[in-house]
């Protein structure tokens, strides 16, 4: 299942650098839920990022029988393209710029400062949104599984992981349905595993394109999905 991906690293080899392997989040999340197998019946809390994230979690957690919970963490845009990100900012305040990006794109320290303080207010406004006065879960005893729609840049995904080691966390485990090559190798380096059942390869790369349908999440669903959570 790993080919010449690193030790911590499973994927579906049935499903490498295919596109539309998924009807939707839901049918993703199922097809790792099976590759977490051993998380089963367990103390482990799925987290999922919002907003494409926490979809998938739902149904990971739902098949695992475990925990579920949000981690708010959100890229931080450029000025001209709310769609390409140079960092991105945690519910607990951590930080992390793409330096390259940044020198390439010649963005001034003001445009940086700005571009934090806006995406901090709005991790801010969401976690508050979704998680109201709930404290952020114990992640210090038990294994963690962090859950995105898909691994790109992967630098979403890796301040939601500092974020969890700054809150304690021993073991993290990230769980997506599909990434880049690169990302997922970059990203096992800061994880104990990392499972990623579509693996695709390339100089372009789109999480959709694993999705044949495919549409934003809004912040009712979200809360919806955490309010069914809590009730089960």
């Amino acid at each position: 299942m790993s080919g010449n991906l690193k030790h911590n690293v499973v994927d579906l080899l049935e499903l490498r650098d295919r596109v539309y392997v998924f009807h939707d989040r839901a049918h993703a999340g199922k097809a790792v839920a099976g590759m977490l197998e051993e998380y089963r019946n367990s103390d482990a809390i799925v987290l999922g990022i919002p907003a494409g994230g926490l979809p998938v979690a739902e149904v990971i957690a739902e098949e695992l029988k475990v925990g579920l919970d949000v981690l708010v963490v959100s890229k931080i845009t450029l000025p001209w393209n709310t769609e390409a990100g140079y960092g991105a900012v945690a519910f607990d305040g951590t930080v992390r710029l793409n330096r390259r990006l940044v020198e390439a794109l010649k963005l001034s320290e003001a445009d940086i400062q700005q571009g934090v303080e806006k995406t901090s207010r709005k991790v801010a406004m969401r976690a508050k949104a979704l998680r109201g006065k709930r404290p952020f879960p114990d992640v210090s005893r038990s294994p963690v599984i962090l859950v995105d729609d898909g691994l790109a840049s992967g630098f979403t995904m890796l301040v939601g992981v500092e974020a969890l080691r700054n809150a304690g966390a021993p073991r993290i485990v990230v769980a997506v349905p599909t990434g880049h090559s690169n990302s997922v190798q970059m990203m096992a380096d800061h994880v104990e595993k990392l499972y990623c059942a579509n693996i695709r390869h390339g100089s372009s790369f789109a999480v959709a394109d694993a999705y044949e349908r495919w549409s934003d999440v809004t912040d009712e669903e979200l809360a919806g999905i955490l309010q069914k959570s809590k009730q089960n």
